[in-house]
């Protein structure tokens, strides 16, 4: 490896399909030339019928890790944290990391509603995590939940992405797949707001929030603008769901 080769690093969870979590994130990174670290906060079993069971690793565990990853990082993409002391971890560790772009998806939930953050862990998320310079990926459902209020319209989401942004993150790029119709994405920054919307495409697959907030690290690391990382990871996502698959979930109880 050379000296001058960089890293994205991913902290999260690992799904045994890697359709969701720090797997996703391995291809995501592969496919943009970088190479790829990892900080487990836990394991997860799942498959198509949902989520079995979650394991939070020891809070010293996870420290340990983070200590431990590359110095020489292009990029950071955290996920899933479970608990509130993995991400009182994480959250330390994050904030030295000022000079590095960093992407932070609130995963507290899976696809089919399983938590696997209760309310603790929500606010301290609020309290350490919201406070970072990052850029903030949220869906509808876990803004709602940051934000303890419903989100039903575009117009809801543009004050909602406003609402996020102003507790803390350099930007937050609200979701809106799970609203009727073509979905539109906000991007609330402390420049501007702006929408990005496409046709839906007919395919549902799993892990896509991941992929998102992945590839949007990976476009930052390659020193793109805040707008073109989201035009550049929204395409990288439309490709993969416009593409054939042998992993196809829907987003439904079988």
């Amino acid at each position: 490896m050379a000296v001058n080769e960089k890293f994205l690093i991913s902290i999260g969870a690992t799904h045994p399909w890697n359709v969701a979590g720090v797997g996703v994130d391995a291809r995501v990174a592969y496919e943009y030339g970088l190479l790829h670290a990892v900080a487990l906060v836990g394991v997860t079993a799942q498959d198509e019928q949902g989520l079995h069971a979650a394991f939070a690793l020891p809070a010293t565990v996870v420290r340990e890790q983070l200590r431990s990853l590359p110095s020489h990082r292009a990029a950071i993409h955290a996920g899933v944290l479970f608990d509130r002391d993995n991400l009182l971890e994480v959250a330390h560790f994050l904030k030295a990391q000022a000079t590095v772009p960093l992407v932070v998806d609130p995963v507290f939930a899976d696809t089919f509603g399983s938590d696997f953050s209760d309310d603790q862990t929500v606010e301290a998320f609020r309290t350490a995590m919201l406070p970072l310079r990052s850029v903030l990926t949220p869906n509808l459902p876990e803004a709602e939940r940051l934000l303890d209020r419903d989100i039903s319209n575009v117009e809801a989401m543009v004050d909602a992405a406003r609402a996020l942004q102003a507790r803390g993150p350099h930007a937050v790029l609200l979701k809106g797949g799970h609203l009727a119709g073509d979905p539109v994405d906000v991007l609330a920054s402390d420049e501007s707001v702006e929408l990005f919307s496409d046709p839906r495409l007919p395919h549902e697959k799993r892990g896509t929030g991941c992929m998102l907030a992945a590839a949007l690290a990976c476009e930052l690391a390659r020193e793109r603008s805040l707008v073109e990382a989201v035009v550049g990871a929204r395409a990288y996502v439309r490709r993969y769901l416009s593409g054939a698959s042998r992993i196809f979930w829907k987003h439904s109880r079988q």
